[in-house]
């Protein structure tokens, strides 16, 4: 095992990998970088872990979309479906803080 350092928002994570998997795992960490980065700079998402749920709904939902059979959805489509996610995500973080 190799040890990797990553920056993330910000925020250094040290990481083991083995070396073969090394520019993938950094290539994955530019991304998830990027993506949050992009929330982050939105101004509509608060919060680290908000903005880390987000940009995980996001990568997900293009991953999908990208393995998809049919993966000519509209742009549209892929804005709604991730304004819906972002909704449902504020609902959940909402009802979890009432918790506590």
């Amino acid at each position: 095992m190799e040890r990797l350092d990553v920056t993330i928002l910000g925020k250094d994570y040290p990481l083991a990998c083995e070396p073969s998997e090394k520019e993938a795992l950094l290539t994955a960490a530019t991304m998830v970088d990027r993506a949050m980065q992009r929330i982050k700079a939105g101004g509509k998402v608060a919060g680290t872990e908000r903005i880390a749920v987000m940009a995980a709904l996001q990568l997900a939902a293009e991953l999908m979309n990208a393995n998809s059979p049919d993966s000519r959805l509209a742009v549209g489509d892929y804005k709604r479906k991730i304004e819906d996610m972002h909704r449902m995500v504020d609902a959940a973080l909402g009802a979890q803080e009432k918790l506590f």
